[in-house]
């Protein structure tokens, strides 16, 4: 009996994590791009959470995504509620699924989806046969477990265990701790339907034990808010907050009307169905939980603020070397890792751009006050190309989008060419100090001309680094005039330049420096370019 229970339960959780992977792998870009339009208002939020959870019947998917984007900075606090809602309901798609008769027909789904594994050619058709074969593990782990869990009604001491659960108490903490320990309230609940199935627990008991699988279901988003920002900790709570509501309201109506609870609840699912008892009273009290909290999103937004303050991992010491985005859902997710991946480049971009000003300004203005801030953000521009490239190679092992997978190739050059570009800006400061201790001053000319490139560079590093970031083709030929514009001021400059210095108007060392100062200007808008470049299938 035990073997064939843990056995059933292996392929169980086998099927439901692969089928759920896949699902994700299918919905992660199209999550990413209707994210905005479906959050704009909380009950939109909410069916959208709900109808997404249910697809990848993963609530600790969707809270962990949800997570990190509040944490990247793409998702609001305010209209991440809508989303924690729907999740909390969408989950419940798993326990209703249990609760059907499809376990005759599971070999068969295996047979099928395995076949088209094997023999599929089309991508997308092998995706879809990787769902269908979770599908039907799932379903054969659940016969083997209903065999199994059949047989200990001629086992008096397993009985007597289960009637422990009698207890409130006992029931909530049980769930909560095996849901903890799975981190997915869809598993504890379905393993519940089987028991209740079976017989072994008592109806009010199954209830107890949902309100505390509830609980122990907000472990993922918990623990992924654990390194991130404050809102993000604050989604987290909510999460919590809308669970231990539901459990402090809902247990105080069992207690005094359990019996007409659990006769309304029989009486949707079928006189003597436990299973369906089960899966119907988890959606039911995730609907309720829903509308009484619904019209007071607002005062758990307002109670996160009061009770996470801004404190944390925002407040790093400014010297302290630490990613911001990546990691904080822990292991790569193929719906997060990207947008992590993105919005941590776009992060580094920004100290490469600070420190092309301030060198660039310690060049042609004298101001080299800033010198000792752009070696040190060198330090970290370099530490954050080392982390964000382990990360994606890291990432590029887990099963990832065709999209994206093909779009992290590109991602590795733009993290090189951002790199370089800090390189050429660092260049650029100890050219400002050869300039300093050999007391050589450029004409009036030649400063003009090397500001007008620089404006022109940072235009093109500024529109690349937004197309990059956006996603967004529309500025390719407003980037492709500025590089030709580029082109021809360094060809110009350096021919007007020999011109001032055949004239005796600027020294050969000022020369050299001027030199240098274009050519590492004109490379930067090639690296700049080829940022731009990174989001489309082939590079120009």
């Amino acid at each position: 009996m035990i073997t064939e229970l843990l056995s059933g339960l292996a392929l169980f959780l086998f099927g439901m994590k692969y089928m759920s992977d896949s699902l994700q792998q299918a919905a992660g870009e199209k999550l990413r791009g209707v994210l905005d339009k479906c959050t704009k208002t909380k009950f939109i939020g909410v069916v959208f959470g709900a109808l997404f959870t249910a697809f990848i019947q993963s609530s600790g998917a969707t809270t962990v995504m949800e997570v990190s984007f509040v944490n990247a900075g793409i998702l609001t606090l305010e209209r991440s509620v809508g989303l924690t809602f729907g999740a909390n309901i969408g989950t419940t798609i798993t326990s209703q699924l249990v609760s059907l008769k499809l376990t005759a027909v599971a070999p068969f789904i295996i047979f099928i989806g395995s076949a088209v594994l094997m023999f599929g050619k089309k991508p997308l058709l092998k995706k879809i046969a990787a769902v269908i074969f979770g599908f039907g593990a799932l379903f054969l782990g659940i016969n083997f477990m209903t065999g199994a869990l059949g047989q200990i009604p001629e086992y008096e001491s397993l009985v007597r265990i289960f009637e422990y659960l009698d207890n409130p108490f006992i029931a909530v903490l049980l769930g909560l701790v095996l849901t903890v320990i799975v981190q997915s309230s869809s598993v504890t609940v379905s393993v519940l339907v089987l028991l209740a199935g079976s017989g072994l627990v008592e109806p009010l008991a199954c209830l107890y034990f949902i309100l505390g699988a509830n609980i122990g279901s907000c472990t993922p988003a918990v623990m992924a808010a654990m390194n991130a920002n404050r809102n993000a900790k604050r989604t987290a709570f909510i999460h919590v907050m809308f669970n231990v509501v539901g459990l402090v309201v809902i247990s105080i109506i069992l207690a005094f009307a359990s019996q007409t609870i659990i006769n309304g609840i029989m009486g949707i699912s079928g006189s003597g169905d436990f299973k369906r008892f089960v899966a119907n009273a988890d959606t039911l009290f995730k609907v309720f939980q829903t509308i009484i909290l619904f019209p007071c999103s607002g005062l758990l937004v307002k109670l996160s603020k009061k009770v996470i303050h801004s404190k944390g991992n925002e407040e790093h010491d400014e010297n302290e070397m630490v990613l911001k985005y990546i990691g904080v859902s822990g292991a790569p997710s193929s719906s997060t890792a990207m947008v992590e991946i993105v919005q941590e480049i776009e992060r580094m971009a920004l100290m490469v751009r600070e420190n092309l000003e301030f060198s660039t300004r310690a060049l042609i203005e004298n101001d080299r006050s800033a010198s000792d801030d752009v070696y040190k953000r060198e330090k970290y521009i370099d530490f954050l190309s080392h982390r964000i490239t382990e990360y994606m190679v890291k990432a590029n092992q887990y099963g990832m989008p065709i999209k994206d997978r093909e779009r992290l190739g590109g991602l590795f050059h733009v993290v090189i060419d951002v790199e370089r570009i800090g390189d050429h800006a660092v260049n650029i400061m100890d050219d400002a100090f050869k300039e300093k201790n050999k007391k050589i001053n450029f004409s009036n000319e030649g400063k003009k001309e090397l500001i007008k490139m620089y404006n022109k560079v940072i235009k093109i590093f500024d529109e690349s680094v937004k197309t990059f970031v956006n996603n967004d083709k529309s500025n390719m030929d407003k980037i492709n005039e500025l590089e030709d514009i580029i082109d021809q001021m360094q060809i110009d400059y350096q021919e007007g330049h020999v011109e001032r210095m055949a004239a005796g108007d600027c020294s050969i060392e000022a020369g050299l420096i001027f030199t240098d100062l274009v050519i590492g200007l004109e490379r930067i808008a090639d690296h700049a370019v080829n940022i731009a470049y990174s989001i489309l299938p082939e590079k120009k």
